[in-house]
């Protein structure tokens, strides 16, 4: 069981780059065709151990036997061309066009077949499955988070509630301080009227 989420995928086979692929492909081509078929088998071997199937085991020694057979008979061959028939010549000629052709045109087939299938079968699947996901378990119950986040804060019912302070009523105050303003100027004019009598008291003493 993988529960939710998506499945884990299989690995595939590790397969080499299509670069490294290709040069090696160009080295065994060029390889047999330098050696005028002789060294065929090169590529043959790469191609059954790469395949591992018998038909390609079987046909790996067959051309590992024609190479033998045309290395003996260009052994056996006169030293000096125009010692040498002209059946000989063009049979030679035949061997080694019918023996490169083969070789490289089913090396070359059968491989990059063999590889085009591979890349097939490690191909993801279509995206087809991602259409309907599966409901993930935190998405069950969203509206409850919504629900605490919208909820009004109610009043404390133990909490005490001072009245707020009565404002002094303007006219009383008005009052006071014209009493208290009425009460310095006659404490103001008292004062006058003793320095008054006073100064006039002195002058008379002088005379």
């Amino acid at each position: 069981m993988h529960g939710y989420g998506p499945t884990p995928q299989q690995q595939t086979t590790s397969r080499p780059s299509p670069a490294t692929l290709t040069t090696v492909r160009v080295i065994l081509v060029t390889v047999t065709v330098l050696s005028c078929g002789l060294l065929g088998w090169v590529a043959m071997l790469r191609l059954a151990i790469v395949t591992r199937r018998p038909r390609d085991w079987v046909l790996l020694a067959v051309v590992m036997v024609l190479n033998a057979a045309l290395f003996a008979f260009i052994v056996n061959t006169p030293d000096d061309p125009d010692d040498m028939s002209d059946a000989s010549v063009l049979l030679m000629l035949l061997w080694i066009v019918a023996l490169l052709a083969g070789v490289i045109t089913y090396y070359l087939y059968v491989e990059i077949r063999h590889y085009s299938s591979l890349r097939s079968l490690g191909a993801p699947p279509p995206y087809t499955a991602a259409a309907h996901p599966a409901p993930l378990p935190y998405q069950q119950h969203p509206p409850q988070q919504h629900q605490q986040h919208h909820q009004q804060p109610q009043p404390n019912p133990y909490t005490v509630q001072t009245p707020p302070p009565t404002p002094t009523p303007a006219p009383q105050r008005l009052d006071q301080v014209r009493a208290e303003l009425d009460e310095l100027s006659d404490y103001l004019r008292k004062e006058n009227k003793e320095n008054k009598e006073n100064k006039e008291n002195r002058e008379g003493e002088g005379r």
